[in-house]
């Protein structure tokens, strides 16, 4: 299989992961400001639909990236995942969420120091899902 195979497939699993994770946090009434499907379906001006496309292509662009550099990561595949979602996260806070009109780190959402924690463990999470299915998968071949 090929590594932009690997890395496609690692970047869907990994934001299955990230989706369940943020549909618990809205059924359970957590940061309901946090939409993250809601912004981008507003950016895009259209449905729901249209923002859960959005995330899960910005998921198979990743594993798409991190195919291409996973090598050049530091500590093996789990840490290099870790380490490109935190750049992710970063480039989420500094240019995706002002770009939302919700400013720089989120800030415009009333929610504090929450919403980009938040956020980061979540990116944590992903990108560990991310190295590790790319691992998994690049071994089984």
């Amino acid at each position: 299989m090929s590594k932009f195979l690997i890395g496609v497939i690692a970047g869907v699993a990994a934001t299955v992961v990230l989706s369940i994770l943020m549909v618990v946090k809205g059924a359970m009434g957590v940061m309901p400001e946090l939409d993250v499907i809601k912004m981008l379906s507003g950016m895009m001006g259209g449905v729901a639909a249209l923002g859960w496309m959005g995330h899960f292509m910005i998921g198979i662009i990743y594993g798409l990236v991190f195919a291409l550099i996973q090598g050049k990561l530091p500590g093996g595949a789990v840490i290099g995942g870790i380490i490109l979602g935190i750049a992710g996260w970063l480039m989420m806070m500094v240019a995706v969420m002002p770009m939302m009109g919700v400013g720089f780190f989120g800030a415009g959402l009333g929610l504090g120091m929450m919403a980009p924690v938040a956020t980061l463990m979540l990116h944590v999470i992903f990108g560990a899902v991310l190295g590790g299915v790319y691992k998994m998968l690049s071994h089984c071949g």
